[in-house]
């Protein structure tokens, strides 16, 4: 058996392994209103809006998350694909200068743009890791007042490079900022903190009691994304993860308040691949759709 063809048959094989008996349900009962919608990335995927949305519909997703296009000819034709296939969307949005000042101007400008489109939220990938706590706070009160004008959720995330890098920064961001709202995107600070965050306990306790929504990627000490989360060797990460999900699932609950999450395992270079070929260890699509149905069995009333 050649290479390619182990590989391809390894990938399938790891579809039909089962998760035990405790993955299956968090160690409270989900209330049978509870609304969830998961929805599926666009990360990798190099087909029209059209195919995209069939393929996120026909596999189960309730919607979908994307950056928002730059141009306004792109953003009517991914609105228009949505609509006709029935999906929800979120958008994402973020800056690249490095220069706060005109970051901040970037990022305005996409954020604008996201919300003229009326997605159900805004995911933002705000700032850099480098700007200080008074130029991040300018993207923090801009967003919320943003929030507050249209009635659309715009939430921060957990993301390395990005404002909310690590569990400490953002902590001082929370307690400092009480409208704040996060995307966790948790498998980042596993990888920034090379843990699983034991020792950070609180920490992460009050970024769980302030999302709102979930990019559901799987981390490790070494890296913000495990090859296959249905691979028994990452055991460990994927109970970790889900414990992280289960709180805020049982907070939103509680709350009688809706959550969104995204399947988020990118591809190469995120997905790992072997030297040369850049053949990928694993199927991307089948991972996302099997953490969407992981999601959707754990977490259904």
């Amino acid at each position: 058996m050649n290479r390619r063809h182990f590989i391809k048959k390894t990938a399938l094989a790891g579809g039909s392994l089962w998760l035990n008996p405790m993955q299956n349900k968090p160690d409270f009962q989900v209330p049978a209103n509870f609304s969830l919608k998961i929805h599926a990335t666009n990360w990798g995927f190099s087909g029209t809006w059209e195919a995209f949305a069939a393929k996120a519909r026909d596999a189960g997703f309730d919607g979908t998350e994307v950056w928002v296009q730059g141009d306004e000819k792109s953003r009517a034709a991914f609105q228009e694909a949505m609509q006709q296939k029935g999906l929800a969307f979120g958008l994402l949005c973020g800056g690249s200068d490095p220069n706060p000042e005109k970051h901040l101007a970037q990022f305005e400008t996409q954020l604008r743009n996201a919300l003229a489109m009326k997605p159900l939220y805004v995911n933002c990938h705000s700032g850099r890791d480098y700007f200080t706590f008074e130029q991040a706070k300018l993207f923090f009160d801009l967003t919320a007042a943003l929030s507050r004008e249209t009635g659309i959720p715009i939430y921060h995330e957990t993301h390395r490079g990005r404002l909310c890098f690590a569990a400490h920064i953002t902590r001082h961001f929370l307690e400092s900022i009480p409208d704040l709202r996060l995307t966790l995107d948790i498998s980042h600070w596993c990888n920034v903190h090379e843990s699983l965050l034991g020792d950070q306990s609180e920490t992460v306790a009050l970024a769980l009691s302030r999302t709102d929504h979930i990019h559901a990627r799987v981390g490790h000490a070494e890296g913000p994304q495990v090859n296959d989360p249905r691979a028994p060797e990452w055991d460990n990460a994927l109970k970790a993860h889900l414990a992280w999900w289960d709180k805020v699932v049982e907070i939103k609950s509680k709350a009688g308040q809706p959550l969104t999450m995204l399947a988020e395992f990118g591809p190469p270079h995120y997905l790992p691949a072997l030297p040369y070929t850049l053949q990928p260890v694993a199927d991307q699509w089948g991972i996302n759709v099997h953490m969407m149905q992981l999601l959707r069995k754990r977490y259904s009333g």
